[in-house]
């Protein structure tokens, strides 16, 4: 079938069952063919063909709300609502968003990107449904990991609790299924749509109860039976516990037992939820064959092989380099323990893994517990390093505040993907964690200049014993110098001066360093001595030396890539103001007071006026006049 065609998804209530595998097998090769080009989660995608395709052919979107968690999934439900078009542009600048988003679609009725929040926006929907008496299913679709997620459960909880009429799919890419299996839940499920199955239930209590509980022996193994009868009887006894109607497992990729399914959860009042068994890569053996993750997203891909188009010879990645030196140091020191929220595989830490099973833990998505289980390891003298994105650690938030830093523990936390990570868009962008980190009392924050910097730093946060020391750094590939073979421990709270200058000075930090040196080379063409400052510390600062620059009385231009607001330029603005250097220019570079879409780094950089050349404009415009020379 002409994908491009599609405008919206109500066809699919025309076509054969024959038709509707043939659309899979169309949009599969379609995944497959775009997703070699641009990159994108494909894995998930392809997993989710025939559950997608069986959603919007039961319901009818967008009065039925059809919810992604955490999004990445929804490629197959974008072609569906119209917009295979443009695929093409999947993730690039003011191209397709890899999410749902409410700008693109109706039919993107949540808009997401982090994991375990669509049970939770479904209970705020159908709350809303049922005070504005109106009629229409509220469907979810979370993964198992993303159950994993305490706001998953918290919503669950209250879901079943308040007998909401909702439809939960949960999409298990984790397990197989075998056919028996399915045919037997496909019968349980028919007998529940026909209330047998709670007669059931009801018939086997009351006969336990005429049961004589003599001396309470014959009593305890009736409970006994009982509870064994509910396991034997009900893979879901979990969700049904919860207050759910379970219907599963379903095997995902057979549109008979998809839609059958789909048809008893739509006469089912109160919640439901539908367990379906899918196999993520699906249809595209190399992502089918996946036992790491390494499929779950990928950048551009030779179709044929499935090798991942890389650049020849490029310098480490920020992520190895960081988790390979706390792997060097594990070797020395028995309390090293690493711990990762679900990202064992974008941290790069299988080596870790492999070499200190009984040191690693990968906790699934479930960022609150492992910041306190980090805090709780620190409190018995171990050197946990959590390696945690910085989009992630939002999640964190208060275990940071209160498990970690106010009880002031010994916990290195490796803030991975820390700036702009361009493709993945608004919900990825880690530019907001030094504002919110900042104001920590105890906490100490870096970032280093390039990879060798980089492991001197891992080495110092795993040295330092007074509090929580934590080290950013970007998405992406170093800069390729060369390593030391030894490590040096960088004295807390220093800065490091990369070019001398007497006519104003540039203090940054990490990747916009290159953007400081162009800056000030350009200048010194045009008679212009500029300083620049490695301020690789960003808290603290360092006191001394920031100081000795203010007391020069030039003009000073701070540039990060993170969010002006509460970031590192209003640091040293604080301190400018409460040292009483009122008089002193500060301009301030950096990301701006909204949300970065997707698109590729530099580009955004541009949009933003992050470049070298507006540095240059900003600092013609507040040198003052004398000291500039022809």
């Amino acid at each position: 079938m002409d994908l491009l065609s599609i405008k919206d998804p109500s066809f699919l209530r025309n076509l054969s069952i024959q038709e509707l595998e043939a659309l899979s097998a169309d949009i599969r090769q379609f995944l497959i063919e775009k997703l070699s080009k641009t990159g994108g989660h494909i894995g998930p995608n392809l997993g989710v063909v025939e559950l997608t395709i069986a959603l919007h052919r039961c319901f009818q979107s967008p009065q039925d709300k059809i919810l992604w968690d955490v999004g990445h999934q929804s490629y197959v439900h974008k072609i569906l609502t119209g917009r295979a078009d443009q695929f093409d542009t999947l993730r690039q600048y003011k191209g397709l968003s890899g999410f749902p988003k409410h700008s693109e679609s109706e039919h993107d009725v949540w808009e997401t990107g982090h994991s375990s929040t669509s049970l939770s926006a479904a209970m705020g929907m159908a709350i809303a449904r049922d005070l504005k008496n109106e009629s229409s299913y509220i469907v979810p679709v979370i993964g198992d990991g993303a159950l994993t997620g305490g706001m998953a459960l918290e919503a669950l909880n209250h879901i079943g609790h308040e007998k909401k009429d909702m439809i939960v799919v949960l999409n298990d890419n984790e397990m197989s299924i075998a056919p028996n299996v399915g045919a037997l839940h496909s019968m349980l499920g028919r007998l529940r749509t026909a209330g047998k199955y709670n007669r059931v239930k009801d018939e086997l209590e009351q006969l336990l109860k005429k049961i004589p509980a003599v001396g309470g022996k014959i009593a305890q193994t009736a409970e006994r039976l009982k509870d064994s009868l509910k396991y034997l009887v009900v893979n879901g006894v979990f969700f049904e516990e919860l207050g759910f109607k379970y219907f599963g497992p379903i095997n995902g990729h057979d549109f008979h037992e998809l839609i059958e399914n789909i048809q008893y959860a739509k006469k089912t009042k109160g919640p439901v939820l539908l367990h379906v068994i899918t196999k993520k890569g699906k249809g595209y053996q190399p992502a089918e064959s996946d036992r790491k993750g390494t499929w779950h997203g990928t950048g551009p891909y030779k179709i044929e092989t499935g090798d991942i188009i890389k650049p020849v010879d490029a310098p480490p990645a920020w992520s190895a380099v960081v988790s390979e030196t706390v792997r060097k140091l594990a070797r020395r020191d028995k309390r090293i323990v690493a711990i990762t929220p679900a990202m064992p595989v974008g941290s790069k830490l299988l080596g870790f893994a492999e070499e200190f099973p009984d040191r690693m833990f990968d906790v699934g998505i479930a960022e609150q517990h492992a910041a306190t289980m980090a805090a709780g390891l620190a409190t018995q003298g171990m050197k946990p390093y959590l390696a945690i994105y910085s989009t992630f650690l939002q999640r964190a938030y208060d275990q940071v505040v209160h498990d970690i830093c106010r009880p002031n523990l010994n916990v290195f936390i490796g803030i991975d993907r820390a700036g702009l990570v361009g493709a993945d868009g608004e919900t990825h962008q880690g530019v907001f964690d030094i504002a919110f980190l900042r104001s920590l009392p105890n906490l100490v924050l870096m970032m280093p200049k390039d990879e060798n910097e980089g492991q001197n730093m891992v080495y110092t946060a795993l040295q330092y014993d007074d509090g929580p020391i934590a080290m950013r750094f970007p998405r992406g590939n170093g800069l390729g110098v060369p390593m030391d073979e030894e490590f040096t421990a960088i004295p807390i709270g220093t800065w490091e001066v990369l070019k001398e200058g007497k006519d104003a000075a540039i203090l940054t930090f990490g990747t916009t360093i290159p953007m400081a040196l162009e800056a000030a080379k350009e200048l010194e063409k045009q008679g212009q001595s500029v300083k620049v400052i490695n301020a690789r510390f960003i808290k603290p600062l360092d006191e001394e030396m920031l100081l000795s620059i203010l007391k020069e009385n030039i003009p000073i231009l701070t540039i990060e890539e993170a969010v002006l607001q509460g970031g590192f330029g209003s640091a040293v603005m604080e301190f400018a103001h409460d040292r009483g250097f009122h008089h002193t220019v500060i301009e301030r570079m950096g990301i701006p007071d909204r949300f970065i879409e997707h698109g590729s780094v530099n580009k955004l950089l541009e949009e933003m006026d992050l470049t070298f050349e507006h540095a240059v404009k900003i600092l013609h415009s507040i040198i003052p006049e004398k000291k500039k020379r022809a």
